[in-house]
């Protein structure tokens, strides 16, 4: 006797038999509307997560002593030095200063750097636009590099392409960020002179930024406004080696689950009866395992936006690209730990609150996952 199931199942042999037939669970569709309470949850967790950060940020600063002492000790005099930390407060008992300091983040007060003396909020504004500028840039390539190798090294699994493909995967992730970054240098900028050495702009877009009513401060957005050809190709060539750099290092990551998600899915009994029924490797790829393999791309991407602020550091440091990580170099040879401080409780929230974005929209795309 047919059953529905296997009518479906001959009107497109790329259906699961399994997924025609009601479900066994009847709790399944109740569990189903559970998404709200998940969002809510995940949400209510980037609280304490994010509060963790900032205590562990805060006593690990002070472990090397008051902020005043460890930037412009031994640059002024003992009393000059003592008439500073008491009016910046240091000189009170730690936990008093944590409170404090916890009362001023609540108010969006992160403080004033010691170095230069500038709200910590300006720096992170004013260089904050160019991390999300290469961070993003570095996530373009990584998914350019992962998906499509991945799907081919599945594609090819036990073969040459695949062998090559899971070495070279593996180099680009274990290879430091600073030493691939001045290999590209070297190669790129100095020997062929194809692309430039560093920064995210020559010297004449940067000038022509100015002419901006509302500058954005992520350059490629300032250059679309400026609608000038040759200044977009300039800010596109300053961006390459670094977002390749940075890109390359999460790219090896994204091919290596591609890779894996896509033989598990071509190696499962329904594909299995699809492909003895006809259908070709190429539609199986495309119409079935394709859509699979992105899941876990999606659940670890908030994993990988950290590594990539991460690397941003030496990254930026490497091309002087003047972004948090830049600043965050210069301020920790400064010893500017007021600077350091809340760039990284800024870096913390960034990551905590890409996290949330990144599980709320896998479990939008794969219903399993509720609490």
């Amino acid at each position: 006797m047919t059953t529905p199931e296997v009518l479906a199942a001959e009107a497109d042999p790329l259906l699961p038999i399994s997924s025609a037939e009601p479900s066994a669970d009847p709790g399944r569709r109740r569990r189903g509307g559970g998404l709200a309470g998940y969002v809510l949850i995940r949400m209510l967790l980037i609280v304490p997560t994010v509060f963790i950060l900032v205590t562990l940020v805060f006593f690990l600063m002070r472990l090397t002593g008051d902020p005043i002492t460890a930037s412009l000790g031994g640059k002024l005099t003992p009393d000059q030095l003592a008439e500073r930390v008491h009016a910046a407060g240091y000189d009170r008992p730690v936990l008093v200063q944590y409170v404090e300091y916890l009362g001023d983040l609540l108010r969006g007060d992160l403080g004033t750097t010691i170095s230069d003396n500038q709200p910590v909020t300006h720096v992170l504004t004013q260089y904050g636009t160019a991390t999300l500028e290469l961070t993003f840039w570095a996530l373009v390539v990584a998914l350019a590099v992962g998906i499509p190798f991945g799907m081919l090294a599945a594609r090819h699994r036990d073969r040459w392409p695949d062998a090559v493909l899971r070495i070279l995967a593996i180099l680009g992730y274990a290879t430091p960020v600073f030493f691939a970054g001045m290999v590209l240098k070297l190669v790129f900028a100095v020997g062929l002179g194809w692309l430039p050495v560093a920064g995210r702009a020559s010297t004449s877009s940067e000038i022509a930024f100015t002419d901006l009513l509302h500058p954005s401060g992520i350059a490629i957005v300032d250059a679309i406004q400026l609608g000038d050809p040759s200044v977009i190709g300039d800010v596109l060539r300053h961006a390459v080696l670094p977002a390749l750099t940075l890109g390359l290092l999460t790219g090896g990551v994204f091919l290596r689950l591609v890779r894996t998600n896509m033989i598990g899915t071509l190696s499962s009994g329904y594909v299995e009866a699809a492909r003895s029924r006809g259908v070709g490797e190429r539609r199986l790829l495309r119409k079935h395992a394709y859509r699979p393999a992105l899941i876990p791309i999606i659940t670890v991407m908030g994993l990988q936006i950290a590594m990539l602020l991460g690397g941003a550091v030496l990254t930026e440091t490497t091309f002087e690209w003047k972004g948090l990580g830049f600043m965050l170099a210069q301020y920790l040879q400064a010893r500017d730990f007021v600077a350091v401080q809340g760039i990284v409780v800024l870096l913390a929230i960034v990551v905590a609150v890409t996290n949330f974005v990144v599980d709320v929209v896998a479990a939008l795309i794969d219903p399993r996952v509720r609490y």
